[in-house]
């Protein structure tokens, strides 16, 4: 009988999260570390006028831009989040923000969350071109075999939009969270570094130019190019 050697015999981990600036056709994402960023995200999506953007998040939305930055530069300190802000390419505008959670690097996994779009970001191709700039790093740059999303499970926008994205649904841990006062099923769905490539594809021909018409209308939807 041969014996064979664990693809992962020789696994040694992988670096944490420090993403640079990375420039898109829409958008930047770039480390949320700046005042004139965390100023640009109150004003976008952070104060209490926009309380629904942070409905099924346990954290904000905030009194102050100072306030902002504090609470995720303490999630930095306290558990390690990398927050990185979305901005357009065409002028300073902040749009949005999402962070690497529950990174781990010794096995190559880390989720996305804390993802808050302002009503400019949402249902657009920057939206999507932030989601696939923050994947691409993790999976093509750091060799991250595992990444993770999670959300409420009352959370359908979320969910729709994970699956949308090209997550696969693996369950729902029960009685998860006590948030805002409130019990917390977490939805948990996750891409694999042997997905990516095919998840990936599908990002890339939905966000072609060719694959919008005069209007920017959509020619095919995110889920059929991954199909084809």
């Amino acid at each position: 009988m041969t014996e064979t050697t664990s693809p992962l015999a020789n696994w040694t981990g992988c670096a944490a999260p420090t993403l640079p600036a990375r420039d898109g056709r829409y958008v930047t994402v770039r480390p949320f570390d700046q005042p004139t960023d965390w100023e640009a995200g109150f004003k976008a999506f952070g104060q209490k006028q926009n309380a629904a953007l942070w409905r099924y998040i346990p954290i904000g939305p905030f009194e102050t831009a100072e306030a902002l930055a504090a609470t995720f530069n303490g999630m930095r300190e306290a558990l390690g989040w990398r927050t990185h802000i979305i901005v357009s390419t065409d002028d300073p505008e902040a749009l949005g923000m999402a962070s690497y959670m529950r990174i781990r690097p010794e096995h190559g996994s880390a989720e996305v969350g804390s993802i808050v779009f302002s009503e400019n970001l949402q249902r657009t191709r920057a939206a999507t071109e932030a989601m696939y700039l923050m994947a691409a790093y993790l999976f093509e740059e750091l060799g991250y075999r595992r990444y993770e999303w999670k959300c409420h499970n009352d959370n359908m926008a979320s969910r729709r939009a994970a699956v949308r994205f090209g997550f696969t649904f693996e369950g729902v841990f029960r009685k998860d969270m006590v948030m805002n006062g409130e019990n917390r099923d977490t939805a948990w769905y996750s891409i694999t570094d042997d997905e990516w490539p095919g998840v990936k594809a599908g990002f890339d021909a939905w966000l072609a130019p060719e694959n919008f018409n005069e209007v920017g209308h959509q020619r095919q939807s995110l889920e059929a190019c991954r199909m084809a």
